[in-house]
């Protein structure tokens, strides 16, 4: 298989990109397809120069799709994480970018059969067993079967030009790695020796002040990734953090990630810098933004205090480097319990290329 290429799609999805499979195309042994998938994205080497990786973990991304074994469900969605200068292949996290492709793979693939004007793909993303329906524009005609139509007039920011709307709405968002959304049982701790918020609400996370750290929290991505100082306090943190969460050790994980906030300036709700956990985000994640603003809505978190908070159904926009994502999210309190009563988006797809995909050989 690896010597005739293997079929792939690569996708936007969000302000990530991705190449796309459908797990039949792949060995079934997760070994055997996890050394496949390095060889094509050109992992491990800095630049990927030699595979489709694009040089940077916002581009060295698979999703894996396949008709769902849940009759609740249409398809399962498998997110992996290459590293790029490293060869590692993690399962230990979701990506609500890529997961903004999966619909429009689905029907590209046939898994799901289109609807005319718009279609909804139930999706069970098996990295933590949430659901997440999206809902895109097709359309059905005699002269084209059934398409997506990927054009659109959203904008999001980290994406130039415009394309078709993809929404988003989760379900068992709330502690999908953890077990709870608030996972130390707490909305604040001590880790050391900085105040921080440890939150799941799709993405295990470590909310710190920026201001703790004595930064701004307007620094961009290059400024933060430079300062050796700070990464080295930062895994010190992350690691510990961990342990609390009750994820063990994540030495060779990127989870849980790192955002500093502080204070909007843009008129947003807050603003943020995000960790991968070593790579900065220059925007934030999808399931990063639901987690954030899951986190800053609760009362006594750090973020709370730092956040215009928005009134009641309007958006919480969460400022990042390049601009701002708009996320629907709402909580509530039951005595020592907290619950995600809504957590959704908008992002946006588009097909960059269909075709076969050759793995460099082995080295």
């Amino acid at each position: 298989m690896a010597a005739d290429g293997v079929r792939c799609m690569l996708m936007r999805g969000g302000t990530s990109k991705g190449a796309y499979f459908l797990a039949s195309d792949l060995p079934s042994d997760p070994a055997a397809r996890d050394d496949l998938l390095l060889r094509v994205m050109g992992t491990p080497d800095p630049r990927q120069i030699d595979g489709l990786g694009g040089a940077h973990p916002l581009t060295s991304k698979v999703a894996i799709v396949s008709p769902s074994a849940d009759p609740d469900t249409d398809v399962d969605y498998l997110f992996l994480q290459l590293g790029v200068d490293e060869a590692l292949v993690t399962d230990r996290q979701n990506c609500g970018n890529i997961l903004a492709g999966v619909g429009p793979f689905a029907v590209e693939r046939g898994l799901v059969a289109p609807a005319q004007d718009r279609t909804s793909v139930r999706i069970r993303m098996v990295n933590t067993g949430s659901i997440a329906t999206a809902t895109f524009a097709t359309s059905v005609s005699d002269v084209n079967g059934g398409v997506v139509d990927y054009d659109g007039a959203l904008a999001i920011d980290g994406v130039p030009g415009t394309a078709g709307a993809i929404s988003l709405d989760f379900e068992g968002t709330a502690g999908s790695s953890t077990g709870a959304l608030f996972p130390t049982g707490a909305v604040a701790d001590d880790v050391e020796g900085i105040r921080v918020t440890c939150v799941d609400n799709g993405m295990p996370t470590v909310l710190i002040r920026a201001a703790d750290l004595d930064l701004s929290g307007d620094e961009d991505p290059e400024t933060l990734e430079a300062d050796t100082a700070l990464r080295e306090r930062l895994e010190r943190v992350r690691f510990a953090a961990a342990e609390r969460m009750g994820l063990g050790d994540v030495s060779e994980a990127t989870v849980p990630k790192l955002v500093l906030l502080s204070a909007p300036r843009h008129g947003g709700a807050l603003a943020t810098r995000s960790f991968l956990p070593h790579r900065v985000h220059t925007s934030i994640g999808v399931l990063g933004a639901l987690t954030v603003a899951a986190g800053a809505l609760a009362e006594g978190s750090v973020g709370r205090e730092l956040a215009a908070i928005p009134d009641a159904g309007r958006p919480f926009v969460i400022e990042h480097p390049t601009g701002h994502f708009d996320v629907d999210v709402a909580v509530s309190r039951s005595g020592d319990a907290w619950t995600v009563e809504r957590s959704a988006a908008l992002r946006t797809a588009r097909k960059i290329f269909e075709g076969t995909v050759f793995p460099r050989p082995r080295l």
